[in-house]
């Protein structure tokens, strides 16, 4: 035999070892351990997708209902003014948004807007007045003017159409203002139930400040 055709026999040999069709080759084997067996990724199935975008959607919607009530209770709150008592400042129905931090973070100013809790004998649910003296100064208001510490109040706030002599409320014998109080006057002064009727204030009734009027669009502007 020559050399070429053994060197020919002895590579047939060799691929015939090689091969994947004798029993017990690892090809072979490989084969048989994975018959039957789908290694594909399986995709999540549709109600698993539904029921990940309901959760998600859940958890999306109370947060957002949550932030909102810690809004309303603790920063910003919507009033509707109720009847004539602010005229012409503001009008019956305006709409306001109240700062509620204000007065958490500083004293009242005079000049400020502010909503007041529910007093009794007020006869209204919420009232909202206008700050016009501070803790330890004497008020007076006599004839149609407001006095703070013996002088005169320069208010131009005040509607000179409402407020004009004859028809501008009852006078007001001077007052000291007490510790942590507030004395609050309608800017419509015959109009208004307010310190005159119901005494000075207590900043524990103050529910916030309002800064300003969001409806109806024609009313807008800054208090």
């Amino acid at each position: 035999m020559s050399d070429e055709q053994f060197r020919s026999t002895e590579i047939d040999a060799l691929m015939q070892e090689l091969s994947p069709d004798q029993p017990g080759h690892p090809v072979d084997t490989l084969a048989h351990e994975g018959d039957g067996v789908d290694v594909t990724p399986v995709a999540p199935t549709r109600a698993r997708k539904k029921g990940s975008a309901f959760t998600e959607w859940f958890v999306v919607i109370a947060v957002a209902i949550s932030a909102a009530l810690l809004v309303r209770s603790f920063v910003l709150q919507q009033f509707a003014v109720s009847g004539h008592s602010m005229d012409t400042t503001l009008h019956d129905g305006d709409r306001v948004l109240v700062n509620k931090l204000s007065y958490r973070m500083h004293d009242p100013n005079r000049g400020d807007v502010v909503v007041l809790k529910t007093i009794e004998g007020a006869g209204e649910r919420d009232l909202i007045k206008r700050v016009v003296a501070l803790p330890g100064e004497t008020v007076e208001y006599r004839s149609c003017v407001l006095y703070v510490d013996g002088r005169e109040l320069i208010e131009p706030y005040l509607d000179p159409e409402i407020v004009r002599p004859n028809a501008c409320g009852q006078d007001q014998s001077p007052l000291v203002v007490p510790a942590e109080f507030v004395f609050v006057l309608g800017d419509n002064r015959a109009g208004s139930k307010d310190s005159r009727d119901l005494g000075s204030i207590s900043y524990d009734d103050l529910i916030g400040r309002a800064f300003v009027v969001i409806w109806p669009m024609s009313d807008w502007t800054w208090l």
